[in-house]
């Protein structure tokens, strides 16, 4: 596992397992907690200065999300990766990010589009700044923000918490996909292509669009990380991140 700064609760006061929740996910999305590496709770104590019972409940609540395994007296680790969860996860993106997209379409007002013009704009502002470990993560709060205003107006809040969740669990392979390959040259154009068909108030178009984007930038990581697994199975112990067929 990777040094992670100090644990320091929010002005909002925030509890210290919330805290240390949003820290840990943020590590476990970016790739710098390795899929199936073990968190060690004693390590974790130290490391933060924090007592058993919240770095447990934080814990928990990442299990809650997918993002973590408990498993039993063996305590936890990050969950793996598998080329069968990420199927599920992009089928499960296209129903539901379909659905809500059409819903937001039908009922998003002056305040939805003008939200989705500032996300689109502020996208492609970042897009164009050189890449390195800085603009990749402001572009990745901004390709975030961008989805969401999407499908912000669907006035569906379960759905939307659950596009959210999927999201999540989808783009640590997105994220594991981008340390061993470039930025997807085609993703400006999709989104541009996503952004024209909303605000034309054109769902089944917008619907398609958005479909397919999610379905190919899956394919796109399955093609450029499960080959490597191949050549490099004996060493399971690797951090390097692989996909494995889930057994």
């Amino acid at each position: 596992m990777e040094s992670l700064p100090p644990l320091k609760t929010d002005n909002e006061g925030s509890t210290l397992a919330h805290s240390l929740a949003v820290r840990l996910r943020t590590a476990i999305l970016n790739g710098d907690i390795a899929p199936g590496e073990r968190l060690h709770l004693s390590a974790l104590k130290a490391r933060f200065g924090i007592s058993f019972s919240p770095l447990r409940e934080a814990l928990t609540g990442l299990a809650a999300e997918g993002l973590v395994v408990a498993a039993g007296q063996r305590g936890f680790h990050v969950a793996p990766v598998s080329v069968e969860n990420l199927d599920e996860l992009i089928r499960l993106r296209c129903m539901a990010e379909t659905t809500a997209i059409r819903e937001s379409i039908r009922l998003g007002d002056e305040q939805w589009e003008e939200a989705l013009v500032a996300a689109h704009y502020r996208l492609g502002r970042v897009a164009a700044a050189p890449v390195n470990a800085q603009a990749q993560q402001t572009w990745e709060a901004a390709h975030r923000n961008y989805h969401a205003a999407l499908v912000s107006a669907c006035r569906m809040p379960l759905l939307l918490k659950f596009c959210s969740t999927l999201h999540d669990l989808s783009d640590r392979y997105r994220r594991l996909f981008l340390t061993q390959a470039p930025r997807d040259k085609k993703v400006p154009t999709e989104h541009l292509q996503l952004y024209e068909a909303a605000l034309a108030r054109d769902a089944d178009k917008a619907a398609a669009i958005l479909e397919a984007h999610i379905r190919r930038t899956g394919e796109n990581v399955k093609r450029a990380v499960v080959p490597s697994q191949a050549s490099a199975r004996p060493a399971a112990s690797s951090k390097e991140p692989r996909l494995s067929r889930a057994r």
